[in-house]
């Protein structure tokens, strides 16, 4: 199956449910408020935040949930269990709603992931 092309993260965004537009919204506003250098992308058909390193973070858009999840999620430390995913690299957190947004937690994973 070939994956959705999108021209921006706008445009991979308002595709979307409206639930997850809200979710995606929220990540989006906390990512820049945390880690402000990341730039956003698309690529592999989900919206993505790049740093200097490469692919960061990113989102990923299923019925009722978004995943947040981190390119190299294995390699970070969760002290609070949150990260799910058995793949040899990525790691993902599934929020099914904004208030579901740990900040404090959220932000530990992403500053970790962009050292």
């Amino acid at each position: 199956m070939k994956m959705k092309a999108y021209a921006s993260f706008d445009a991979y965004l308002e595709d979307q449910s409206a639930n997850n537009q809200k979710i995606i919204r929220a990540l989006r506003t906390f990512v820049k408020r945390v880690e402000p250098e990341l730039h956003e992308a698309v690529k592999w058909g989900n919206g993505c935040w790049i740093g200097k390193k490469g692919p960061v973070a990113y989102v990923h858009s299923e019925t009722g949930y978004v995943q947040f999840g981190f390119f190299y999620g294995s390699s970070l430390k969760s002290p609070k269990g949150l990260l799910e995913g058995k793949g040899l690299y990525v790691r993902h957190i599934k929020v099914h709603d904004p208030s579901g947004i740990d900040r404090r937690a959220f932000a530990a994973l992403l500053r970790q992931a962009v050292r």
